[in-house]
């Protein structure tokens, strides 16, 4: 396959041993976090070189990718597979945060409600129908964590980056890769800034709110439903510095740049998943 994909034929990649590495990673990493919670000697190495392991993948399989696409060996049917596999990713994700969501209601609109009931009152004497709630069992007082402040700067910060990532693509789309490339080092500059002002919350909600991963069912749920998304950011960041790093080389023309909206779809899923959060966590 060394002449560009016509739209006649679909291109078979050659056999590759990167799933195999891959699934040697996956081995390390839940033998590493089996290992470090039974408190087993080298659990934390096995885990790093499992970390290690994916990097390696991931670089690897990722760059033959990078390559095959700039040696013009995909045609549009390879192109309309990756926008469904694509697709179907961003859907696993919406379920998983989904199912995320469907927990905190549950707590908020069944649970609370019926520990607090007069059936439950011999049970439970004195737990109120209130949240935020760390749940009857709970004994240390903590302090709400509330929208406007942080939580408030950061939703500002998330819809200004779909902004600056949607300038870049009509960069892309209209041959101007400076304002691509500015618009992607924006949108990169503005997720570093919601991880560090995400940061500087969570050591606030430790150290003057006493809101912790212990501090009953609020704290796991605020602490899940953001900690996750936070995640999802970060590795949102990380794929948008491979794209501007592309972006830089050359790569990406205006018919051809599915990577850049692959990457471009997540972020603004991203984006959408905060603004449920930002609603249902802090303002509610």
């Amino acid at each position: 396959m060394s002449h560009p994909a016509s739209a006649s034929r679909y291109f078979v990649p050659q056999p590759s041993y990167w799933p195999l590495v891959g699934s040697l990673a996956l081995l390390l990493l839940a033998s590493g976090a089996v290992l470090m919670m039974n408190s087993i000697d080298h659990g934390g190495y096995v885990l790093l070189g499992g970390f290690a392991v994916l990097a390696i993948m991931l670089f690897g399989w990722f760059g033959r990718v990078i390559g095959e696409s700039e040696s013009m060996r995909y045609n549009l049917q390879v192109d309309r597979s990756f926008r469904l596999a694509m697709a179907w990713f961003i859907f696993s994700e919406v379920m998983f945060f989904v199912a995320f969501f469907g927990a905190l209601f549950y707590i908020r609109v069944l649970a609370i409600p019926d520990l607090a009931s007069p059936d439950q009152a011999a049970l439970w004497e004195g737990f109120r129908d209130v949240w935020p709630s760390a749940g009857p069992a709970a004994s240390d007082p903590f302090s709400q964590m509330h929208a406007w402040g942080i939580p408030a700067i950061n939703t500002l910060l998330l819809l200004t980056s779909g902004v600056t990532l949607t300038w870049a693509h009509w960069g892309l789309v209209a041959h101007k890769r400076q304002q691509l490339i500015v618009g992607l080092i924006l949108t990169i500059a503005l997720g570093v800034l919601f991880l560090s002002l995400q940061a500087y919350e969570y050591l606030e909600a430790y150290s003057h709110l006493n809101l912790k991963m212990t501090t009953g069912v609020y704290g796991s749920t605020f602490f899940m439903l953001t900690g996750f998304h936070g995640f999802h950011v970060t590795l949102g960041v990380t794929m948008l510095t491979v794209i501007l790093i592309r972006s830089i080389k050359g790569h990406f023309t205006a018919e051809r740049h599915f990577a850049f909206e692959g990457v471009a779809w997540y972020w603004h899923f991203v984006d959408v998943v905060w603004l449920g959060l930002f609603i249902v966590i802090y303002w509610l």
